[in-house]
């Protein structure tokens, strides 16, 4: 399954969910899944944490089904990677605490409304002088800012190092498949479409919360990431970097039939004259993709980093280094662009034997890998390596 791949078959769904379905009762599904998982697992000699595993992957299955009858597969799933591995019921009540701190909002303008969630770490003072980082998270197609949340884990580093996750919701009403519409031009532009609602939620955190305007960023898989490309693009002047995984440049498309193109890696004229309309001060990027992704090309990564070199002329003003590394399991290509200081400008990891997931993330969200590099803690150790993160806390 690919997290494109729902924004893909959108057309089909539709006629489906025209088709009379009768409804199915999740209750006797997940009976007779119980009852069956309890059978083999006596005649093969499995666990029982086997057993809670297999479970999970079905209930996850009958929810993207629409079937599931009690909870979403994230909820299940999360209940059984988390609360299993911390192993203690007093876990349970400072998970409710920390979901108390994940908590619904909306936000409209010209464009529209969308929804997203924010959180807000323990460490965080309203009172006090210091101001906080904000990390934007944006999920790819099918997912939700609570699966996303789930499956990068960005809740649980926020609190370690303390700072602030905005996760904007795609609703359906807006993509069928909630996909971020990155391939549609008038989402591609300042203070027009999806941009604007992003940005315009980003203000309204910044200005609610001590937020140091010098250290937003957003980051994003695959449909989610295209669009933090385009931010980091249309807005310059809120975002400090992005995070791109299993991404696409700036403009690589105009519509689906050339974005099926570009996610093959077959970009068309549009991605050269995006240059046009580029800003002139290079954006710090990191970014990762896999090296066996069959729904996003792993060259389209290639194709942003060029995007980015062919910003004020800094292909020229760059030193570049190559590296090779082995981490969580799986090896990787690294390449980095250092400006004249040392800092570290530009970050591009090519994965071994990757797919279409986030690298090193966590069983309890979708579309994850938990081999590879931890993607989650990199980016952020990009974010904050940066000049202005390295100035005086204000």
């Amino acid at each position: 399954m690919k997290i494109f791949r729902g924004w893909r078959n959108g057309l089909s769904a539709t006629k489906l969910a025209g088709a009379a379905v009768k409804p199915v009762e999740g209750k006797k599904i997940t009976g007779l899944m119980d009852s069956m998982l309890n059978g083999i697992q006596r005649r093969s000699g499995e666990s029982q944490q086997s057993h809670s595993n297999i479970s999970a992957t079905i209930l996850q299955a009958l929810n993207v089904a629409g079937l599931s009858p009690h909870v979403s597969a994230v909820a299940a799933s999360s209940t059984m990677g988390i609360n299993d591995r911390a192993g203690t019921s007093g876990n349970a009540a400072h998970e409710n605490d920390r979901s108390e701190r994940f908590t619904t909002h909306s936000f409209s303008n010209s464009a529209g409304s969308r929804s997203y969630k924010l959180y807000v770490p323990h460490s965080y003072d309203a009172t006090a002088k210091r101001t906080f980082a904000l990390i934007v998270m944006l999920h790819g197609c099918t997912q939700s800012p609570d699966d996303f949340a789930a499956g990068t884990q960005m809740n649980n580093l926020a609190e370690k190092h303390g700072f602030l996750v905005l996760y904007p919701a795609q609703s359906a009403n807006g993509n069928g498949s909630k996909c971020w519409n990155w391939f549609r031009t008038e989402d591609q532009l300042r203070d027009c479409g999806e941009p604007s609602l992003i940005a315009g939620m980003t203000q309204e955190v910044a200005r609610n919360f001590r937020i140091d305007d010098r250290r937003i960023f957003a980051a994003g898989l695959s449909a989610g990431a295209a669009m933090a490309v385009i931010l980091g693009e249309t807005y310059p002047d809120i975002y400090a970097g992005i995070g791109i995984h299993s991404g696409l440049a700036y403009a690589a498309a105009h519509d689906a039939p050339s974005a099926f193109r570009a996610m093959q890696g077959l970009h068309d004229a549009t991605v050269e004259s995006s240059r046009n309309h580029r800003h002139t001060t290079l954006m710090p990027t990191i970014i990762f993709h896999g090296n066996r992704d069959t729904t996003v090309a792993e060259k389209n990564a290639g194709i942003i980093v060029q995007h980015v070199l062919a910003t004020d002329g800094s292909a020229t003003s760059l030193s570049k280094v190559q590296s090779r590394g082995e981490a969580g399991g799986r090896g990787f290509d690294r390449t980095v662009y250092r400006d004249q200081a040392g800092h570290t400008m530009i970050e591009c990891w090519s994965i071994d034997g990757a797919g279409h997931a986030w690298s090193g993330g966590d069983r309890s969200g979708s579309y994850t890998d938990s081999t590879g590099p931890n993607a989650s803690a990199e980016m952020l150790r990009f974010f904050f390596a940066l000049p202005q993160s390295q100035a005086p806390v204000r």
